[in-house]
């Protein structure tokens, strides 16, 4: 049982996800939590400076705080992860996303911490296997960026463990956007993109197609607010239901032009669209289609409905991007 006195830690706590559900945790009377992250970033720090917590750890340090303090913690969100597709050192994603995890599930198991990280749609790949998020795949899926290769090998390396905490959650995120993205830059949601293409120049540009049987903005996207993704990272908290694998999106894929003219909408302003080439370092790693098979999710217990494409997009024109605040 989670108590609102429990100790949570949340890695990531910095970033943009991770930001927004130490926000929902303290929304719900939760305080005594322990924010991870690398906070050496200026940038980053309005996504966190206003939240409550009781413990702010440097994430280099973070085993070692660990072993000094022997805290009694209660559960673990690890959602902290080198998340740029556009970064190909190998290394460094191995670093982050691989062998941190895998020293954070450690600890849980050693010490019977519930935990729940982030996995990625991004391991996917080109979607020639489904979207489906069976065990049964995930030996078999090819990731087409080195951070969707680095998610699926610790997705592999824990169905492969013989011992691990008492409830474990991996959630592949699909494209999740919404406030305390302003730090991403270039991995900023297209929202976020387009919001500032209007102010700037009154027109968006998206990329065109390079692929056959896809019109110019015509590519298909699970896009999921970010406030359903936090609600359920607190649902699966406190149901702790079925260990595994978990897919985290609406199910219902949407195109960049849907998304684009919500954008606009939420401004009451026309759409005005130009396509331009997709720089070429990212055209053949680039998914053309992604659509979250939610029957897992919805087979242990969760029943609520998904924010609309145009009600979150809506949502965080009119109350974040538009007057620069943070949730």
């Amino acid at each position: 049982m989670i108590r609102r006195e429990s100790k949570i830690v949340v890695t990531g706590a910095a970033g943009f996800i991770g930001s927004c559900l130490v926000e929902y945790l303290n929304y719900k009377g939760y305080y005594n939590i322990v924010i991870v992250d690398d906070f050496s970033r200026a940038d980053k720090q309005p996504n966190f400076e206003k939240k409550k917590f009781s413990d702010k750890v440097e994430r280099e340090y973070f085993f070692e705080w660990l072993f000094r303090n022997q805290p009694r913690i209660d559960f673990i969100f690890h959602l902290g992860a080198r998340t740029d597709t556009t970064e190909f050192d190998y290394a460094i994603h191995q670093r982050l996303n691989v062998e941190y995890s895998k020293k954070v599930w450690e600890y849980c198991t050693v010490h019977s911490i519930p935990l729940i990280y982030a996995s990625s749609a991004a391991t996917y790949g080109n979607g020639d296997l489904g979207y489906e998020d069976s065990h049964k795949i995930i030996p078999s899926l090819h990731p087409l960026n080195p951070y969707g290769v680095s998610k699926n090998e610790f997705d592999k390396w824990v169905l492969h463990q013989k011992n691990y905490p008492p409830t474990w959650i991996g959630l592949k995120f699909f494209n999740v956007y919404g406030p305390n993205e302003y730090h991403k830059g270039r991995m900023a949601s297209v929202i976020f993109h387009s919001f500032n293409q209007i102010q700037k120049n009154g027109f968006v540009k998206l990329f065109k197609s390079h692929k056959p049987g896809y019109e110019d903005g015509k590519q298909l996207r699970d896009f999921v607010y970010v406030k359903d993704v936090v609600k359920i990272c607190f649902w699966l908290m406190h149901r702790q239901p079925t260990s595994g694998i978990y897919n985290l999106g609406t199910g219902k894929a949407r195109t960049f032009d849907d998304l684009v003219k919500s954008t606009f909408a939420a401004l009451d302003l026309p759409s005005k669209i130009e396509y331009i080439d997709m720089p070429e370092d990212i055209r053949e790693t680039y998914q053309y289609f992604t659509e979250a098979k939610m029957l897992k999710l919805r087979g242990v217990g969760y029943t609520d409905n998904f924010y609309s494409l145009e009600n979150g997009v809506g949502d965080y024109v009119r109350n974040y991007l538009n007057g620069h605040k943070y949730y």
